[in-house]
Parts: structure tokens; sequence; C-alpha cells
């Protein structure tokens, strides 16, 4: 499937002038040359006025389908949903299996999830993951708050992965480094309570959230079986 656009009017909130501008709907790096590297820079959303030369990135639903490395990340901004079943996209694409396929609220969930799949890793361990390492930059940085988190480096040869935190009040940008045993250890836990996710159809959101139910839910398993073995 190649890429697919449609034209949409624009108001300028600087001139308040009216002018159209081609919209992405859905976008194929396996087919379209230079539409990754447009996707990620921020390019293919990037508008510009034609009557006052006002800049702005335009935010509206596009369809990464990166049919190579077997995921779709659809992009659907301020999305709160958990699942999203598109019927059109199913039934089109009913006879391929195992394709990993979310849906993000922000243009860095976007680029995040791309890194992720092209990387061959699993993306709801790496959330588990980052959200675990999270906790330890809290209590490294006296409690801060964490807002946010990307995974922003990986190496599989150095056995390492990184991710960037905003943190505290001004939400500066953390580094935190970590080895791929706490990514392996999280996978398990994945495979053990996250099995029925995997089945699902349709886009799911696997954010923060979804990780601390998972967490929680691990928690209270390993609690459950230290007061079986206390009564045996």
């Amino acid at each position: 499937m190649p890429e697919k656009k449609i034209t949409k009017a624009i108001v300028c909130p600087m001139c308040g002038e009216m002018s159209k501008a081609d919209v992405y709907t859905s976008i194929n790096p396996s087919v379209t040359k230079g539409v990754r590297r447009r996707a990620l820079d921020g390019e293919l959303f990037a508008w510009k006025c034609p009557s006052c030369g006002y800049s702005a990135r335009l935010t509206y639903p596009i369809l990464y389908n990166d049919m190579k490395n077997r995921f779709m990340v659809y992009f659907i901004p301020k999305i709160d949903h958990f699942q999203l079943c598109d019927n059109e996209l199913e039934e089109k694409y009913s006879n391929l299996r195992n394709i990993s396929k979310r849906i993000v609220p922000s243009f860095n969930s976007f680029k995040e999830k791309i890194f992720i799949f092209e990387s061959g890793l699993d993306d709801m361990s790496v959330e588990l993951t980052k959200l675990a390492i999270s906790q330890t930059v809290s209590k490294k940085l006296g409690g801060a708050e964490i807002h946010d988190g990307y995974l922003s480096m990986y190496d599989r040869e150095r056995n390492t992965m990184g991710f960037t935190y905003f943190t505290g009040e001004k939400h500066t940008p953390y580094v935190q480094t970590a080895r791929l045993e706490i990514y392996v250890k999280s996978k398990k836990i994945v495979d053990s309570l996250a099995y029925k996710d995997k089945k699902l159809k349709g886009f799911l959101k696997i954010d923060r959230e979804w990780a601390e139910n998972i967490l929680y839910r691990y928690k209270r398993m390993k609690h459950i079986e230290k007061l079986n073995k206390l009564k045996e």
C-alpha cells in the first residue's frame, strides 16, 4: 500500500487567511523512498502559510505501515482508547499474521514505537522496562516526579539500552542506561501476564498506564505466592 494523502483547508492562526495543504493519511516506508526520514524528522507535518509565512507543525491521524518489519503505528493525536478496531484495515490485511499494531497519541510516542519495532524489540517489554527504570531514576533524584520518557538508545552488542526521561517541575531531560537483563526479565513478565493482550485484534495503546497495570498484577502475584509459602 503506497502513501495516501488528502487535501485539507487550513486557517492560519497568525493572519487568519485560509489555504490548502496536503496531509498524509497513510505512508509505507517499504514502498516510498525517503518517507521514513520525512516522518521522523517532522517534515511530513510541517506547514507554512503562503500568505504571511507563519510556520507550524500540523497534527493529524496518520498510519505508518512498515511491511518489511511487520508493524503498523497509527498516530492519532490525543487518543485515549486502549484498543481501536478499524474494520476496513482489519479486512484488508486479514491474511497477514504476526503484525504488531499500535495506536499512539503523540509525535514522540510515534517516533519511539517506530524505533522500538525497527530494533526488533517487544514494545510491551520496553514499556515495562521503562517504567521500572523510571522508579530508579526518581529515587536517584530524591523522589523527583517522572513526567514522561522514551527509549533513546539500544546497543545489542554492548548489552545496553538507554531511556531519556523528563523530570521535575522543569521537565529536565535525564538519560539513564541499563543492562538488557532488565529488558529480558520484563519480557518474561509480559509473556506470563500479557498473553491475552498479545492475542487482541486491532490497534492497541501500549504505554505507561498499560505497564503500570502489568507491574501491579506482577507484584500482587508475587505477594500471593509469598503468602502461600508462609501457609505451607
